[in-house]
């Protein structure tokens, strides 16, 4: 069997459902990516006892690696350190070094600070010299932000890792590199990991080739593959030793085969990626009613945007329709907001009124009300406009509640848009 983990999400808001937890499914991810069975994911509070049975817990599972992730602020609510310390056996020491290295980070921070009432560096160093305790012997990783990680060696050996997404990955690289992770997973299997992503294919159709793949291809079964919908897209993820790599090309040879029109990705490249690649040298606009900025956000999320979105427009009501994009008032009223029409002349009017090359509109029924027999909620009209001239205009119906049909609604613009940029 390979190496294997266990994973300890702490944080009250976290167990209670008022922050998201982001660290365990990135961690996860990772542990995968190395050829380290997770056993667990676990999530508990603050209390010091909550968080010592998850890690004795995890313990008696026998995994090798347990990674903590929260609870290493300055607070007295934040105890994982000397948590993880009694549960190793290890006396909590002040690092010297390590409390000068979050002096100097927090002295520029203070300087926002100013006026009547705020603390004094002296104060919030003294307050901050609880991030410099760790257990005797263990490993310090730098702080990202003011809060060092720790690894402390052992079986288990225990990584403790901060709560803030942006503070725990940059240290991940950091942690697995030391010797006590190192040695903690030298038994993981090697794997070669491969992500495939599709888009307008159901879920049974992929099954059904992968049964027959099954019936087929020699060695499949030593595929290891993971199937998710997400956003309204396929990922396929296939794991597999090395020398399982011929039943994966012949997979990957039936997926073609069967679905070309549906596979846009086969490394693992994100939609909004190749957009963003594919909109070099272009200026794009949006004009979007049901989305309402939606798109112009997700199409402003790559580094580098503003190289091509020139701007957007949204136009919820039909007066602004009218008014913003020069939409025909005679066109709302004879085919309806929500219509090609009306999705097309928004199109044309973001082009003119960004004097963009390229447009993407979106006008739509989201609900739960305002659906009738002939457009019921989910119906979103979509118009991609190039300059020269072409355009790729469609109509769908797209399940799920309110907010599962703007966020579909952009997927779908991101593929039209792709496919109308990639066909010249």
């Amino acid at each position: 069997m390979s190496a294997r983990a266990g994973i300890v999400v702490t944080g009250t808001e976290v167990l209670t459902g008022r922050v998201a937890d982001r660290n365990g499914p990135w961690l996860a991810d990772r542990l995968l990516e190395l050829g380290v069975e997770l056993a667990h994911i676990t999530i508990c509070g603050d209390r010091p006892t909550d968080i010592e049975s998850q890690l004795r817990f995890l313990a008696a599972e026998g995994v090798d690696l347990i990674i903590t992730s929260g609870g290493l602020g300055p607070t007295a609510d934040d105890l994982t350190v000397e948590t993880v310390a009694r549960f190793c056996g290890r006396d909590i020491v002040l690092d010297e070094v390590l409390e000068a290295r979050i002096a100097e980070i927090i002295k520029p921070m203070m300087a926002r600070y100013s006026g009547p009432g705020a603390p004094d560096f002296a104060t919030v160093r003294a307050a901050n010299r609880k991030q410099a305790m760790v257990p005797a012997g263990a490993t310090i990783l730098d702080p990202v932000g003011t809060a060092p990680g720790v690894v402390v060696p052992g079986t288990p050996t225990v990584m403790v890792l901060p709560g803030p997404p942006r503070e725990l990955q940059p240290m991940w690289h950091k942690a697995v590199a030391t010797p006590a992770v190192q040695q903690a997973i030298a038994g993981r299997t090697h794997y070669a990991q491969q992500m495939i992503r599709m888009f307008g294919l159901p879920e049974s159709g992929l099954a059904d080739t992968l049964r027959h793949a099954q019936e087929t291809i020699p060695g499949f079964h030593r595929l290891e593959i993971t199937t998710c919908l997400r956003r309204g897209e396929l990922e396929i993820v296939t794991r597999y030793e090395p020398d399982a790599a011929e039943a994966y090309r012949q997979l990957l040879e039936l997926l073609r085969e069967r679905h070309a029109g549906a596979i846009f990705s086969e490394d693992g490249s994100q939609i909004d990626d190749l957009v963003a690649s594919a909109l070099a040298g272009r200026q794009i606009a949006t004009a979007e009613s049901c989305t309402a900025g939606l798109l112009a956000g997700r199409l402003a999320d790559p580094p580098g945007a503003s190289g091509y979105l020139a701007g957007g427009v949204v136009s919820y009501s039909n007066e602004a329709k009218v008014e913003l994009l020069g939409v025909d008032a005679a066109l709302i009223a004879e085919h309806g907001a929500v219509s090609e029409p009306v999705a097309e002349a928004m199109a044309a009017g973001a082009l003119r009124r960004f004097g963009a090359d390229t447009a993407v509109a979106i006008t739509g029924i989201a609900g739960p009300g305002g659906g009738t027999p002939d457009k019921p909620v989910g119906t979103v009209c979509f118009c991609i406009a190039l300059g020269d001239g072409r355009k790729i205009t469609r109509t769908t119906r797209l399940p799920g509640e309110r907010a599962d049909v703007r966020e579909r609604s952009t997927t779908v613009a991101m593929h039209l848009l792709y496919r109308a940029l990639s066909n010249g």
